[in-house]
Parts: C-alpha cells; sequence; structure tokens
C-alpha cells in the first residue's frame, strides 16, 4: 500500500503543478480578451468623434487610451529626414510604413507615418526606394498612435530606417525635441505620390482568446479526470488481488 500512496502523491503533485499552468494561461486568454474588448470599445467611441486638432490631443505622453482618436495637422514634411519602418503588417499584408517629421505651424516635429508601402518582393526595398512626401504646406488627418518599445536597436534610426517607431529615440536621433507618440496619416492634402496605403485599425472583433481559454480549461479538467481515473484504477485493482481466492497449493 506504501508504494502505491507514494505513487498516487507523485502523480497528485504533477497534476497540481500540470493543472496551474494550464489554469494561468486559461485566465490570461481571459484577461487578453479583457483587454480586446476594452480596445474595441476605444476605437468606436474614437471613431464617432470629428478630427481635432493635433495639439488638443499631443499635450502629454499618448497612452493606449488615446490612441486610433482622429487629428488634423498643418506644417510641411521633412525629407531629409525621412525613414522606412521595416517589417510591418497591415490588412494582412506585410511591407514598411514611411515615416516623416512634419514641422508644423504650431513649431512641433510630429511624426507621421504617412502610409503602409506593400512589399512585393521577397526582400525588403531600400530606404531610398520610398516615396518622397509632398513639397509645401500640407494638411494631414490621421489616427493618433503611442510610442512603440523594443531593444536599443530596433527603435534606433540607422541607415535611412527603422523597426519600431519610437519617439523619445527618433528625438535623440534628430538632436531636437520630438511631440511625443505619433500619427498614422489617412489623408494628406495636396495628395502624396507612391502607392500608400493606410493603416487601418485593429479588427473589430474578439479574437481567439475565449476559446483558447476554454481550451486551457478543458485540459485542466482532463489531467484531473486522468488523476482520478488513475487512482480509481488502482483501488479496484487492488481490491480485486485481495477477493481472488488463494489456490489450493498456497494453503498453509
Amino acid at each position: 500500500m506504501r508504494g502505491l500512496l507514494l505513487r498516487w502523491l507523485g502523480l497528485l503533485v504533477f497534476v497540481a503543478v500540470l493543472g496551474g499552468v494550464f489554469l494561468n494561461l486559461g485566465e490570461w486568454q481571459l484577461r487578453r480578451l479583457d483587454e480586446r474588448r476594452v480596445g474595441n470599445d476605444i476605437i468606436v467611441a474614437h471613431e464617432s468623434q470629428a478630427p481635432r486638432p493635433y495639439g488638443e490631443v499631443f499635450t502629454r505622453p499618448i497612452t493606449d487610451a488615446d490612441q486610433w482618436q482622429r487629428v488634423t495637422a498643418t506644417g510641411t514634411f521633412d525629407a531629409r529626414h525621412q525613414l522606412q519602418v521595416r517589417y510591418r503588417s497591415n490588412a494582412g499584408k506585410v511591407g514598411s510604413e514611411v515615416l516623416t517629421p512634419l514641422r508644423t505651424t504650431a513649431g512641433d516635429v510630429l511624426l507621421v507615418s504617412r502610409g503602409f508601402l506593400i512589399r512585393t518582393g521577397m526582400a525588403e526595398p531600400p530606404p531610398d526606394a520610398m516615396p518622397p512626401p509632398p513639397t509645401g504646406q500640407v494638411t494631414i488627418v490621421g489616427y493618433v498612435r503611442r510610442n512603440e518599445n523594443g531593444s536599443g536597436a530596433a527603435v534606433t534610426p540607422a541607415e535611412g530606417a527603422v523597426r519600431l517607431v519610437n519617439s523619445e529615440s527618433i528625438a535623440a536621433w534628430l538632436g531636437e525635441p520630438v511631440t511625443n507618440g505619433y500619427v498614422t496619416a489617412l489623408t494628406v492634402d495636396p495628395p502624396q505620390a507612391g502607392e500608400l496605403v493606410p493603416i487601418r485599425p485593429p479588427e473589430l472583433s474578439e479574437g481567439p482568446h475565449f476559446w483558447y481559454a476554454v481550451q486551457w480549461f478543458m485540459f485542466l479538467s482532463m489531467a484531473v479526470t486522468g488523476l482520478v481515473v488513475f487512482i480509481r484504477g488502482d483501488i479496484v485493482k487492488r481490491r480485486r488481488e485481495r477477493a481472488a481466492p488463494v489456490p489450493a497449493g498456497e494453503v498453509g
């Protein structure tokens, strides 16, 4: 019996550890679902609002709650400091964004992603293949975006390209203050050249998070059920062995 107890104890510890992992993964997916719902509500609320002057929104560090508002800004693009934002995706396509500082009429430097260039080959095109911005004064309407964070190599411009858009790192590269966050352009007036398409907001769906959570909770249930079945099988086997008649030759 002692051997069975030790085996059951080992199984119990194993299932407890495995079950804890499954439980945490299921709860994590439910948290992701809540975050997705909050994000959807923010996008819907902002889409119902008219575009605002960028100076009314970019008064502090941009957060998730600020994203996907529409703003307007007027100024002149700084073509000399244009950057290719590499390895991006948009509406299921892969390609690059074209990030150009806008020197606004208010005297700010506002980073503007002028659009998305779909990749046509296997490799990313070079930065100098990105379409140039319009010259002269322009007015843009676009979505508010927060800074992206990553390793130093990902946020620091090099050879005309960058991996993530971080206004603080780009400010250090430019050597002058830059407005926190950035804007993804919906329209540019006068219109810009090149096959640039606007960046779309995230899809308004709840994603697969609920069913992933159900999956992990099912794995937890299966682990607990398996433990019960295994122990019950041991008990039934032991009872049968005890109830089995002793052969006559072994009596005495």
